[in-house]
């Protein structure tokens, strides 16, 4: 008896071992599964084997030795998810489970990683079934084979979510040279400027520019993409190079938004627009000339009149329809020291519970006063800080502003 147990023992950890090394050599989660099956098949002479491993949703793992079309019957929430020890499948189990002996669960950090059911394939074998002597030691081998596969797989998603980590970093890069920084933005005799760019994720759907036609001329605008993410993303970077290949002094306003809305369509999927405000400002003349797709209102405040203008005119958003029927070009001759607000949406809807709080009489108590720009710039920025400290902002923010000096 002392005899045969040792050399049981011995069987037992010659198999640990055989397992041991094929986990340290490092073979793919196929080879250590027909490892797996190779021990329970041949060594452990266990002639029906089903193992059901949870990921993200059930799987069926391994089959062996089971007829046909027995595996489909078997529904694991309902069949064997009640159960957290070895058991004997008896008479008061299901007619399509009674072809098994033993169900056997595998743990993992508290969790149910999988379950396993075994049965004999020759029924008449002489001697204590071998789904009977060797519960425990399957329950191990088991364990340490579908734990080792888990780490290999969460290994794998680990790696593709640090490629797509680095992959989205670059992208964020990338992106950013889009958006004109502090030091580019147009500052001289007649104006100042100032940005601000806040993907809600590492990449986003806003996008704004300035662009100096001649000593002038200056053109500006600010878009959203509807949406968040790598969709709105590609969207905006699509239109980014349209909009520089089409934007010049000389082609009047109504006639480029009609380019773009060809160009948005052309590029987006029916559900995906784009809101835009775009404008361009004459340095000599003081007037700007400007169409509002459908966009949030830029905002004007005069310093002298402390007057507060809503820039509304244009027309419907780009890629709402394949023609934009109207289009209304907006002109206002900026006489006394004045500023201008540009911004997208992000900016004044801050989560508020499972409610969307609208900010913009906020956001209009900020900006109408007689303070400078970068001032005003100040209080805005932290006003999004806030908004950002408590998890209220759920959207891209981009904004800009102009101060026409006097």
């Amino acid at each position: 008896m002392i005899k045969q147990q040792a050399v049981n023992s011995k069987f037992k950890l010659d198999l640990i071992l055989k397992i041991t090394q094929a986990i340290n050599e490092n073979l793919s989660v196929d080879d250590l599964l027909k490892q797996y099956e190779n021990i329970l098949f041949n060594d452990l002479k266990i002639g029906k084997i089903a193992v059901f491993k949870f990921n993200s949703s059930w799987e069926t793992l391994l089959i062996s030795g089971i007829a046909n079309g027995l595996i489909d019957q078997i529904k694991i929430e309902s069949d064997l998810a009640n159960y957290d020890e070895i058991t004997y499948i008896s008479s008061d189990f299901p007619e399509h489970l009674r072809s098994f002996d033993f169900l056997i669960p595998v743990f993992h950090k508290n969790s149910v990683l999988a379950y396993i059911l075994i049965g004999d394939l020759d029924e008449e074998m002489e001697g204590m079934s071998p789904a009977i002597r060797h519960l425990t030691f399957i329950q191990t081998i088991s364990n340490i084979i579908i734990v080792a596969m888990e780490n290999k797989r969460m290994h794998k998603q680990l790696l593709a979510q640090e490629a797509i980590k680095k992959e989205m970093e670059l992208a964020s890069k990338i992106q950013n040279l889009l958006i004109p920084n502090q030091s580019s933005l147009p500052q001289n005799k007649y104006i100042s400027s100032q940005g601000y760019y806040q993907p809600h994720f590492e990449i986003g759907g806003d996008y704004y520019d300035f662009i100096n036609f001649n000593d002038q001329e200056l053109g500006f605008c600010i878009g959203d993409v509807s949406g968040k993410g790598i969709p709105a993303a590609l969207i905006m970077s699509n239109f980014q190079a349209t909009l520089r290949a089409l934007f010049n002094p000389d082609t009047p306003l109504d006639e480029l938004m009609n380019k773009l809305n060809q160009k948005v369509c052309e590029s987006s999927s029916d559900e995906k627009f784009l809101t835009l405000f775009i404008g361009v400002y004459n340095y000599t003349t003081r007037k700007l000339r400007y169409v509002n797709a459908s966009h949030h209102p830029p905002i004007l405040y005069n310093f002298k009149t402390k007057e507060t203008t809503h820039l509304k005119k244009g027309c419907i958003g780009l890629g709402m329809l394949d023609e934009i029927p109207i289009i209304s070009v907006g002109e206002i001759c900026i006489q006394d020291h004045s500023k201008l607000l540009c911004f997208t949406d992000g900016l004044i809807e801050l989560e508020k519970g499972d409610k969307m709080e609208i900010g913009m009489q906020l956001i209009s108590n900020l900006f109408s006063n007689n303070k400078k720009l970068n001032d005003t710039f100040l209080d805005l920025t932290r006003h999004i800080e806030l908004g950002k400290k408590n998890k209220a902002v759920v959207d891209d923010i981009s904004l800009f502003g102009i101060e026409f000096k006097a």
